[in-house]
């Protein structure tokens, strides 16, 4: 499971370390990398395993062929992934529509968000994230688990 914040700082080179913990759980599902795009929710980056962006993919698949939301999410989601492999350090590469989308110039947070994590500009994520807990608080009786 993706968990925490972390932050760490982009190179020259557009390159950042993906902490190791998210690395690890990557791994250990098969993958030496993270598929990523960008957030249509959020000024974020969305960042996921293989598997779940495949799981994606077939719930778009399984949309009526003729409608246009089909080709909506397809091309949201999909058309704007792209696969991003650690390198022998651990960093991935960042592109440059990715880093604009999100604002991020220098720092950069690693969120995560269970079975995904995101990738935020840290001033943009506090906003965020004070927003969320006030939301949260709001709904948290909606919220179903097991006692």
């Amino acid at each position: 499971m993706f968990l925490s914040t972390y932050e760490n700082k982009l190179d020259k080179k557009g390159r950042v370390s993906v902490p190791a913990s998210f690395r690890s759980h990557l791994s250990n599902l098969g993958y030496n990398g993270v598929v990523c795009y960008p957030s249509f929710n959020n000024q974020s980056i969305e960042a996921w395993p293989q598997d779940r962006i495949e799981k994606i993919s077939n719930a778009i698949d399984d949309l009526n062929p003729f409608e246009e939301k089909k080709d909506y999410f397809a091309t949201s989601i999909l058309s704007e992934s792209i696969n991003l492999q650690f390198d022998s350090e651990g960093r991935i590469s960042l592109t440059q529509k990715l880093l604009k989308h999100a604002k991020i110039k220098n720092t950069i947070l690693f969120v995560g968000q269970g079975k995904t994590f995101q990738i935020w500009e840290p001033t943009a994520f506090e906003k965020f994230r004070a927003q969320s807990r006030k939301k949260s608080n709001l709904h948290r009786a909606s919220l179903k688990w097991e006692k």
